[in-house]
């Protein structure tokens, strides 16, 4: 099984994940999704919110910050949360995982920070 896989197959067990991408914000491409109830389609979600990964690290790139220091986005909404957690070790390769929540049954954010933060060593591209 491929890197991509797994990390999406792994994502969705995170408590109350309903959707997985893995993006590469600089070329707008979704590399790998997976659904387990959203009702999204990732593609376009995660296609949409590379947009937002950009904005944030020009904006950051504006004020001085270093690109390594966005941690997570956070996007809530009525029923749902949505996360996008660029990934550090391959951030010139301007990748990101994004991952969609029931707000009802999500974990504790910090547990779903320390879950994709995991993921991270998995991806092999």
């Amino acid at each position: 099984m491929d890197s991509i896989a797994t990390v999406l197959q792994k994502a969705l067990t995170i408590g109350g994940a309903t959707g997985v991408a893995v993006v590469d914000f600089r070329q707008r491409r979704v590399l790998g999704s997976l659904d387990r109830g959203s009702g999204l389609d990732m593609d376009k979600v995660a296609y949409g919110d590379s947009d937002v990964m950009r904005a944030k690290l020009y904006t950051l790139e504006l004020l001085g910050y270093a690109p390594d220091s966005v941690e997570d986005i956070l996007i809530t909404l009525g029923t749902e949360l949505h996360m996008i957690r660029p990934l550090l070790r391959l951030r010139e390769g301007g990748l990101f995982i994004y991952l969609v929540l029931d707000r009802e049954r999500a974990v504790p954010l910090g547990e779903v920070r320390d879950a994709l933060r995991a993921l991270e060593p998995l991806l092999e591209l």
